[in-house]
């Protein structure tokens, strides 16, 4: 796989059915949303991307290890986090981003890598209270969202900075303040929605990179389907409601934007979400489907990717609808790149050679670090 990073930007990796989105903020920081490592991808011809390898030769180091700075998990499907075990192996992460649903979870209900997820969240909480919050990087837990597990004896003393609801900003990431480079606001999880079912629980943030009054901005949403995107665009001010890129929710399921209401013989097109999501479009806009290739129809009952959501995307954005495993061909699809520099925030299409103020990340990397020591760490808090 020909792999074109940028400096700074997004990266959506052809992983078929499942969310794997690499958020580059400059040459020492990268962030991994959700993780979909198929066995299959590392057989030769395999059109998925072997994701942990291809994360492995790109991170930066530090202390001669592979160093993640920040892990979010939207939700703890299969999908969204297969392979975590292998990543925790191989690559340090500095920090992770969750909600407090995975404390919930019982073990029965959730896959391998999940499991170690929680086992692993529920380590670094442990160290989060015993330090009250001054831990290293390696030991770093975020909370996000509500939930009243909180107010239990085992979370009581979990410091409050750690953690962040709805409506509000992280600037800081791994402890240190990026706030000049990056903000993620965060849309979800709402708080009465915490025990309802798993993908309503979903994470959902817009995500910014800056370059001083230059704006990338990615909606990334989960799983969430219509009620609950209806609720963030009413709820949200249209300055956070902002996208170049708009990660298609539950890989191009049609729960977006068709939906049986309560009283209803069958699921009806909801054109009011569609013009929430055109209207909140930005110059360039695209919206990207973490999926397998979209069939031309479905049958009743098919899980995603929807031809019904494809068709509806297609007709609001503003440049392009981009399958992930259809770029730019089904037989050797690429990552969907878009980068940010001061030129602007642009897509980086596949087989054009990239502009001379994109270094790769791994040469940048390779430049601008003097030495494999770790920055010095501060307290992460709001």
């Amino acid at each position: 796989m020909n792999i074109n990073m940028p400096s700074r930007g997004f990266v959506f990796w052809p992983v078929g059915n499942g969310d794997c989105t690499t958020i580059i903020i400059d040459e020492d920081t990268v962030i991994q949303v959700d993780l979909n490592h198929l066995e299959s991808a590392e057989e030769e011809n395999d059109p998925h991307s072997p994701i942990i390898d291809n994360l492995v030769g790109i991170l930066p180091k530090v202390n001669g290890n592979p160093y993640l700075s920040v892990f979010v998990l939207s939700h703890p499907d299969q999908d969204h986090c297969r392979g975590f075990t292998e990543l925790l192996n191989r690559v340090t992460i500095g920090e992770i981003w969750h909600s407090p649903r995975i404390f919930r979870e019982y073990s029965k209900d959730l896959s391998d890598d999940a499991k170690a997820f929680q086992k692993e969240a529920k380590r670094r909480v442990k160290e989060m209270i015993k330090h009250d919050g001054n831990v290293e990087g390696g030991d770093r837990l975020h909370l996000i969202g509500y939930d009243d597990l909180l107010k239990e004896d085992e979370f009581e003393d979990f410091p409050r900075e750690y953690l962040t609801v709805p409506g509000n900003t992280i600037t800081i990431v791994d402890g240190q303040d990026l706030e000049d480079l990056f903000e993620a606001f965060v849309h979800a999880p709402f708080k009465d929605d915490s025990s309802r079912d798993r993908n309503d629980t979903s994470l959902a943030m817009q995500v910014n990179l800056k370059d001083g009054d230059i704006l990338g901005r990615a909606m990334l949403l989960g799983d969430h389907c219509y009620p609950t995107l209806k609720k963030i665009f009413d709820r949200s001010d249209s300055e956070d409601l902002k996208w170049n890129v708009f990660l298609a929710p539950h890989h191009c399921s049609k729960s977006v934007m068709y939906w049986k209401d309560e009283g209803d013989d069958e699921e009806k097109l909801k054109q009011d979400i569609l013009d929430d999501i055109e209207n909140a479009a930005d110059q360039p806009g695209y919206i990207v489907a973490s999926s397998e290739p979209i069939p031309s129809k479905n049958a009743e009952g098919d899980n995603p990717p929807h031809a019904k959501a494809k068709n509806r995307y297609e007709e609001i954005v503003p440049d392009d609808f981009i399958c992930t495993q259809e770029h730019p061909n089904e037989e050797n699809p690429e990552p969907v790149v878009f980068e940010l520099n001061e030129d602007g925030f642009n897509y980086l299409e596949c087989g054009k050679e990239q502009p001379k103020s994109a270094a790769s990340l791994k040469e940048s990397v390779k430049q601008a670090r003097g030495s494999d020591s770790p920055k010095e760490q501060v307290g992460f808090g709001l």
